[in-house]
């Protein structure tokens, strides 16, 4: 197996800033890259943010918050994140040309014996590997939202994914102290994903037929089901503009009017309310709390 000492994230957003410090923390050597230095300095301060509560319950030990400051580099370059990598882990847009793009620089830029991985939620890697020279060296490391906190990874082979490859990417995942499972076939949207789509496309047509409330769908999850969130307030939280492109990017591949964007997400997104990030999503959110709870 590729020992890897060496982990580069590729997108400095929700996602992105937390696998880069998952990494930190389980002793590799990290670059966090972005194009924009705003976002870079924006994952800085909350990673400090994270772990300074962290430190203060507790859960991290002084020391060890530095140590993984100290692995952790921020870069605007993506030759210097990429030219010395064992692996990058890619994390941007949901949208399938922009992550092409970014897997053929990283081909052009990584040693030849790196492991391309993508965050992607839905999108197989073979789509991407297609645009790199090493089809065997890509693999799905799909971390959930938050990734600090949440426990699941799914590492998703395709048919030209290695058994080395696909093994680095489990034992990666075992270092960050996260529950990896391997998928050895490759389908849009993996496990979690699809149930969870099935869930939502199920809530939306009930609010959209004017069956119930958005609010009293998700009061009906959270009492009856048990259900931690229900799937609007889930959707507020993962960004309703990503639940958006992922729902586009599989319309784009079944062309199934079931795949569709749902209307009341078009609307949405052209009003910029996307969730908890934007302050308004199906909820309205204030500084300390959503208006959900």
């Amino acid at each position: 197996m590729k020992k890897i000492e060496r982990i580069s994230v590729i997108g400095a957003g929700q996602m992105g800033h937390q696998i880069a410090m998952l990494s930190a923390l389980a002793g590799y050597e990290t670059i966090l890259q972005d194009v924009e230095e705003k976002a870079l300095k924006s994952a800085e301060e909350k990673l400090h943010s994270i772990l300074d509560k962290w430190a203060a319950k507790g859960k991290i030990k002084d020391d060890e918050k530095m140590a993984a400051f100290h692995r952790l580099q921020f870069s605007a370059s993506m030759e210097k994140a990429a030219e010395k990598a064992d692996m990058v882990i890619e994390a941007v847009v949901e949208k399938l040309d922009v992550k092409k793009a970014v897997f053929a620089e990283l081909d052009k830029l990584a040693p030849r014996d790196a492991i391309l991985a993508t965050n992607s939620s839905t999108i197989v890697n073979s789509l991407l590997a297609e645009a790199t020279g090493r089809p065997d060296k890509a693999v799905n490391m799909h971390f959930f939202f938050p990734p600090l906190i949440m426990d699941c990874v799914e590492v998703v082979m395709s048919e030209k994914t290695s058994k080395e490859t696909a093994d680095a990417a489990m034992e990666v995942t075992k270092k960050m102290n996260k529950t990896g499972v391997l998928l050895q076939k490759e389908i849009s949207g993996f496990v979690a994903n699809r149930i969870l789509g099935a869930l939502q496309r199920e809530a939306v047509y009930l609010y959209e037929e004017g069956i119930a409330d958005f609010k009293d769908i998700d009061l009906i999850c959270r009492k009856a089901l048990n259900h931690p969130i229900g799937p609007f307030e889930l959707m507020d939280l993962s960004g309703i503009d990503v639940g958006y492109f992922v729902m586009q990017q599989r319309y784009a591949e079944t062309g199934r009017p079931e795949d569709k964007p749902f209307a009341c997400l078009e609307e949405k997104m052209a009003l910029g309310h996307l969730g908890r990030k934007t302050g308004k999503g199906w909820y309205e959110y204030g500084a300390k709390e959503s208006a959900a709870k």
